[in-house]
């Protein structure tokens, strides 16, 4: 990680959860952290924790809605003013809803691309863009995937369409694999594939009975955050030589 000691990384969804933990473990390592969410505030926290301002890099919060194109070109253009550069685009934020294929809401689908899929693609571009820009070829880009991008669980059909949502994730990490190597970059691309992670994420799923997500954490030994930050921290850490293209990683006793 020496070689990234000072450098910049963007982080999406940095306020709670598997983000959080992210941008903890790279200021820890040196890193100039841009952490972006809708809930600053929590960012603003994070930042003023001892273990993060006694760390050699540094936390900066931005307020950005991931679903509202113009915040997110907003804060690419407030990067570019205010911190100069990025390295480093880590794809983090990402949501469901219980919403069946055949019962669920409009509103609610489109959330789901609008997030998980249409902000993972504009900051995807943007963050490009910058780097070349600054003539940085050994910039990465990592997604926060999801194994509901590998198979679609059973006995979840509330989650149907957020597997539809991450199977596309793998589909456009693979496909932008391609383009950067077209270009002839040297800038990585990798994703990561959690199973069940004890975050907020199940009980907002189930937000009409968020015991109902909670009892899933207590049925087995799951992932914690600082899991899958350190899975991000071996990603960046690997030579230049070598591109991790998919982290598949869950808990031992999670049987799908």
């Amino acid at each position: 990680m020496e070689r990234w000691n000072g450098r910049v990384a963007l982080v999406t969804g940095a306020s709670v959860g598997i983000g959080a933990a992210i941008c903890r473990q790279l200021v820890k390592h040196g890193m100039v952290v841009v952490g972006c969410a809708r809930n600053v505030k929590k960012i603003n926290e994070i930042s003023e924790e001892d273990g993060v301002k006694k760390s050699p890099g540094r936390l900066i919060p931005m307020k950005c809605d991931l679903s509202n194109e113009l915040e997110i070109l907003a804060m690419f253009q407030a990067i570019r003013q205010d911190v100069g550069r990025l390295d480093v685009c880590i794809n983090n934020a990402g949501l469901s809803h219980n919403a069946p294929l055949l019962s669920g809401t409009t509103s609610d689908w489109k959330n789901m691309l609008d997030v998980n899929i249409l902000a993972l693609c504009i900051c995807t571009r943007e963050a490009v863009k910058l780097m070349n820009e600054k003539g940085i070829d050994d910039g990465h880009i990592i997604h926060i995937s999801s194994m509901g991008g590998h198979r679609v669980a059973p006995g979840m059909s509330g989650n149907n369409f957020y597997c539809g949502t991450k199977f596309m994730v793998r589909a456009i990490t693979e496909g932008l694999r391609r383009e950067v190597k077209e270009m002839k970059s040297k800038i990585r691309v990798s994703s990561v594939s959690p199973g069940v992670v004890e975050t907020e994420f199940f009980p907002r799923l189930q937000k009409s009975d968020p015991a109902q997500g909670c009892a899933l954490y207590n049925s087995m030994e799951c992932l914690q955050p600082d899991d899958i930050a350190g899975t991000v921290v071996y990603i960046l850490g690997t030579p230049p030589y070598v591109e991790v293209h998919d982290v598949l990683v869950r808990p031992q006793q999670q049987a799908t």
